[in-house]
């Protein structure tokens, strides 16, 4: 059963035995990663927990087969770490881990096939087309109609995107999203606020408003710029506050995810909300907006990493078949 984030969850150091916060990787979001991990692992050695940094799945997976950890703290981002292959290999090997299961980490990966399950289940996302590599990105576009966002599938933190206003600008768009391995995907732009929902067990934080100092929050403004403002809660109306958290919650669920993430939505000139895309392994930086959401209801980073290790004991929905 899930266990309520609160403060009797909060267990004694030595229960977690050790604790490998695995970081880096290669994917496209190495670097982010490994300043993600850091903060984590410090974080972690501050509550007295005994974790140790480990880059990359091969040298985890030869580790744990000799015994050395207990349980993963899993804070790579993009391909490997979640898209289910990293999972998979935890559940064949016995081994606790955070976030989301197999299921739950592949389909929110690949941002296609999550905005599928959310159209099943009657969720609002953006229109949008994939464009298999190669394809008319043209006809496309006169399909759904500019402006219109062209992104790499399976990739995070604003990598390979490019918003589209003009069609001669098109072809360059398809060109840097196919440098990033996957699918490409071409998305109807929703002009509107920016809102992340952060989920921690079974709790939902407060959303967060994000306005960068430019026109877009892009990589830039996430991981670089020190004038991108967040306001937390992202909505005054408490009402509509709610309705978006709910829906968060919502869209989180129907992807089986677990443990902890963060759901990203837009909200156009009519109030209207639309979901973007979930996150499994959240960035843990400076500039993150997990601990961002968790300061303002009184919990401090190294609370908050202690929290989402907690959840590597829960049994969930999303780990149904693991053997985690």
């Amino acid at each position: 059963m899930n266990r309520p984030v609160d403060d009797t969850t909060l267990r004694s150091p030595g229960e977690f035995g050790r604790v490998a916060v695995v970081m880096g990787g290669n994917s496209a979001e190495r670097e982010v990663s490994l300043d993600s991990g850091r903060n984590v692992l410090d974080a972690l050695k501050a509550r007295g927990i005994d974790a140790h940094a480990i880059d990359g799945i091969p040298a985890l997976l030869d580790a744990l087969r000799a015994g050395h950890f207990a349980r993963v703290f899993n804070i790579l981002h993009g391909g490997g770490g979640e898209n289910g292959q990293l999972q998979g290999a935890l559940d064949a090997l016995g081994v606790p881990y955070t976030g989301s299961g197999i299921l739950g980490s592949a389909l929110s990966l690949d941002k296609i096939r999550a905005k599928q399950v959310w159209l099943t289940r009657g969720l609002p996302t953006p229109r949008f087309e994939p464009l298999p590599r190669g394809g008319d990105v043209h006809a496309v576009v006169k399909r759904l109609g500019l402006p219109v966002i062209v992104k790499p599938a399976w990739e995070g933190s604003s990598v390979g995107i490019t918003r589209v206003f003009e069609e001669a600008d098109l072809d360059a768009a398809v060109e840097l999203a196919a440098r990033y391995p996957g699918d490409l995907m071409v998305e109807q732009l929703i002009e509107g606020d920016e809102l992340t929902v952060s989920i921690l067990g079974d709790r939902v934080l407060p959303s967060i408003r994000i306005v960068p100092k430019g026109a877009y929050y892009d990589y830039h403004a996430k991981y670089v710029a020190e004038d991108t403002q967040y306001i937390c809660p992202g909505l005054d109306d408490a009402e509509a506050e709610a309705e978006l958290r709910a829906l968060a919650r919502t869209a989180f669920d129907a992807l089986a995810c677990g443990g902890w993430g963060r759901v990203d939505v837009m909200r156009d000139r009519q109030g209207r909300n639309w979901l973007l895309e979930v996150n499994t392994a959240p960035g843990m930086t400076a500039h993150s907006l997990v601990p961002k959401a968790a300061a303002t209801v009184g919990i401090p980073f190294d609370e908050l990493c202690q929290r989402i290790l907690e959840t590597s004991f829960d049994s969930t929905p999303a780990r149904a078949g693991g053997g985690a």
